[in-house]
């Protein structure tokens, strides 16, 4: 039986082979939703008729998994993770080989150019961990920072910074630490945690923490028993809220759960005057924009300012053309009378393509989404992927308003 908890699911073949690793935040919704019998992209169906085996490792934290699931990446390299190997969603965490070593992010395609254009720079790097799909580093820098009290200072500062202040820095700023030390007490146990060994480093802080009480530095001790904890409860919420399930459509690519969206077709309308009426369609797939397959529409049978019916008429036109592909999800930039005009449409055609909308408010500074289509699954799956939306919203907003102005240029 599955666990209700994070961790990482591992996807055997017959042979024993190890074709797919993944992380969740629950084992069981997560792996439980690639065998629900709903209609799948195809190479998720692929990736299912391979698995012949299921294997789980339970994490005490999300951020844990995101390192156990980059460690089975890159030992095992397994076929349906690799396939996305070039994907820019890809993070890395670097330390660096500097006297104070620093730690820094890179993106995948960063790493690529850094590789082409300037290979002088990776001799600075003492240690590469990753890939992490998807992953937040902004957050999980904050989390790393919070549990081995790591420097981003430069040496020698004329006052310590904030960070010292607060005890979350052993004072690499002023000096307060030697290398070696900063090295034994701060930079070997991230390693070894980024490593998937927290058990090592629980260990080390707890001798650590004996040694110091047993020469009477309580501050010593305090700061590891308060480290010690913090490794104990991890509160990485912030890594799931918005990057976790991101990650799903951004990283694994075509390998997307049951019954979430491949393919978003996002619309808008941008008018300047009767004559000026215009429609956009941009397209959003597991990697993000697919600008080819932008479309504009001239409004042909709408008179006067009306975007609901020119919505209406765009989603006509477009409805018609069998040879495009399929929209998994359809994005309305617009409110409840768009919905409603639209859900029309798709009634009178026989369309049973899930649809949103979302409205900007009168100044424009909303984000209100009115759904079309009330599934409790696709309900689900919005709630998860607001910002997605938002940025589908946004593009097709900028795309209709740049077909607007090059109309006006023109005439």
């Amino acid at each position: 039986m599955l666990p209700d908890e994070p961790g990482i699911y591992l996807f055997y073949n017959v042979h024993g082979e190890l074709v797919y690793v993944g992380k969740a935040t629950s084992l069981k919704s997560r792996v439980t939703s690639y065998f629900r019998g709903k209609r799948t992209p195809r190479p998720i169906e692929e990736l299912i008729h391979e698995v012949a085996d299921i294997d789980w490792r339970v994490t005490d934290s999300v951020l844990e998994a995101v390192i156990v699931e980059s460690s089975y990446i890159k030992k095992f390299l397994p076929k349906y993770n690799v396939m996305g190997k070039d994907n820019k969603s890809w993070n890395y965490i670097i330390i660096t080989n500097d006297e104070y070593p620093q730690i820094i992010t890179l993106r995948q395609h960063e790493l690529a150019l850094l590789q082409r254009n300037d290979p002088q720079q990776l001799k600075r790097f003492a240690a590469t961990f990753g890939p992490y799909p998807g992953l937040n580093t902004k957050a999980a820098i904050k989390i790393l920072r919070r549990l081995f009290h790591f420097s981003s200072c430069e040496p020698d500062s004329s006052r310590p910074c904030l960070y010292y202040e607060m005890g979350l820095c052993y004072g690499v700023c002023v000096r307060a630490i030697s290398p070696a030390d900063y090295k034994k007490k701060v930079i070997n146990p991230l390693k070894w945690f980024l490593s998937g060994k927290k058990r090592q480093v629980i260990k080390n802080f707890e001798r650590r923490m004996k040694q110091a009480s047993k020469a009477e530095d309580y501050e010593e001790a305090t700061l590891l028993r308060n480290q010690l904890k913090n490794l104990y409860r991890i509160h990485d919420v912030t890594l799931i809220n918005k990057s976790f399930f991101e990650e799903e459509i951004e990283w694994e690519g075509s390998f997307l759960p049951t019954g979430q969206p491949l393919r978003i077709e996002g619309y808008d309308i941008s008018n300047l005057g009767p004559t000026h009426k215009v429609g956009s369609m941009v397209v959003f797939n597991a990697h993000g924009p697919v600008k080819s397959e932008y479309r504009k529409f001239n409004i042909k049978t709408v008179e006067g300012q009306n975007d609901v019916d020119s919505l209406a008429e765009v989603l006509e036109r477009r409805l018609k053309r069998n040879d495009w592909d399929k929209p998994d999800v359809v994005l309305l930039d617009g409110g409840l009378p768009q919905i409603n005009r639209i859900k029309k449409v798709f009634i009178e055609r026989g369309v049973t393509i899930p649809f949103v909308g979302i409205a900007k408010g009168a100044e424009r500074k909303s984000n209100n989404i009115i759904l079309g289509t009330k599934t409790q699954e696709f309900v689900n799956w919005v709630s998860k992927h607001q910002n997605l939306l938002i940025r589908v919203r946004d593009e097709a907003h900028r795309f209709a308003i740049a077909f607007n102005r090059s109309k006006r240029k023109v005439q």
